[in-house]
């Protein structure tokens, strides 16, 4: 047969070929979601109870696994992250196509529907902070992250900046397309009194536990740095701020409501990234993994996690509060110490599913984060 005829007759095999038969190609992760709510309402499901506000972390030390992510070139495809804000210096690092901040509280989703609001409003970090905390605008706006932290906690709220801050969160949360109660409203609302109430003062607290020393306040996690001596918080730079910024204003930081071990969360957040041939680049765990493995749901979650598309250097980022002393990787200064493990060695790991403790599970073939 002519090669011609050839292409015509596989040509007419191709438009003759059923429907089911026909694999379409995955479409690309959009440049902006148009409706935030109802993907929302997808990946989420009924959540549960946690212990804590988690208003702000209590990892001090969030940032000293950043250096290993950079020598192991993490960067790009989809970010899965838990708790409030430590995500966003995550994310800026990376700079991944979309972002999933995943918490069995709704309370986490209302309050990151928070930070969206404080993103929108404001020009540049200074706003933000002013914003956040109920302050009139820093003189200091666009200086180091240092001054406007200092600028902050110089100036005193008055009833025109909190009226402000408060009046501007309430508008853009209702704006942002997903259904809230008045409750839901009363929640965000309360979050941002805190914040108000106590500025870059206010510390990590837990609900039935007092205060612990090594609970760090705002302001010590705004000013944190990496494991060499850099500040590389999402507020310490502002083409950082603007990143997130942007990636709110286009909604492609979604909140997700959801259990990490249960069958709806990650796996639908799986099934949308496999829709557009997306993969995960990061999985910022913090020590979920610990209460999981001590519920005996964690084999669950692991098989979660093998299931989700990942890309090939993808890590799992997680902490072990250890008091500083309980893990190679440990410093004495941060009572949490953050660890690093490659995804696919984590998937391949036909054990894990298995361990006893979390301890068993942390020093098993972790990314060292300094070079000898």
């Amino acid at each position: 047969m002519p090669r011609s005829l050839l292409r015509c007759f596989a040509f007419a095999l191709a438009v003759a070929a059923p429907a089911s038969a026909q694999v379409a190609a995955p479409r690309a992760v959009p440049d902006s979601i148009s409706d935030l709510g109802a993907l929302v309402t997808r990946l989420s499901d009924a959540g549960g109870y946690f212990d804590t506000d988690n208003l702000i972390s209590n990892e001090r030390g969030y940032q000293q696994v950043l250096g290993a992510m950079d020598r192991l070139g993490v960067h790009g495809g989809a970010y899965v992250g838990v708790g409030p804000d430590q995500s966003y210096t995550y994310i800026a690092r990376v700079r991944p196509r979309i972002a999933f901040i995943v918490d069995i509280r709704r309370d986490n989703m209302l309050e990151h529907l928070l930070f969206k609001a404080l993103f929108a409003r404001s020009a540049h970090r200074g706003e933000y902070l002013a914003l956040w905390t109920g302050r009139p605008l820093p003189t200091a706006a666009r200086n180091t992250i240092d001054a406007i932290v200092a600028s902050i906690d110089s100036a005193a709220a008055t009833p025109a900046s909190i009226a402000r801050a408060k009046a501007i969160v309430r508008e853009e949360v209702i704006k942002s397309g997903i259904t809230l109660t008045s409750q839901d409203l009363t929640t965000i609302a309360r979050f941002h009194d805190a914040f108000i109430r106590d500025g870059l003062s206010l510390q990590f607290t837990s609900e039935g536990r007092s205060a612990r020393p090594y609970y760090p306040t705002l302001r010590q996690l705004i000013l944190e740095h990496d494991a060499s001596g850099r500040q590389r918080g999402y507020l310490a730079s502002e083409a950082d701020f603007q990143l997130i910024k942007s990636l709110h204003r286009r909604n492609l930081i979604v909140p997700v409501t959801g259990d990490l071990s249960g069958p709806h969360a990650l796996p639908a957040i799986g099934r949308y990234l496999s829709e557009h041939g997306e993969r995960v680049s990061v999985l910022y765990a913090s020590n979920v993994e610990d209460y999981l493995i001590r519920d005996g749901r964690f084999s669950a979650y692991a098989a979660g996690v093998r299931a989700l598309p990942r890309d090939t250097n993808a890590v799992i980022i997680r902490s072990y509060f250890d008091g500083g002393f309980g893990h190679p990787e440990s410093k004495p200064e941060y009572h949490a110490t953050q660890l690093l493990q490659r995804m696919d060695r984590f998937s391949a790991d036909a054990t894990v599913g298995n361990v006893r403790s979390y301890r068993e599970l942390v020093v098993r073939d972790f990314v060292p984060l300094r070079t000898p």
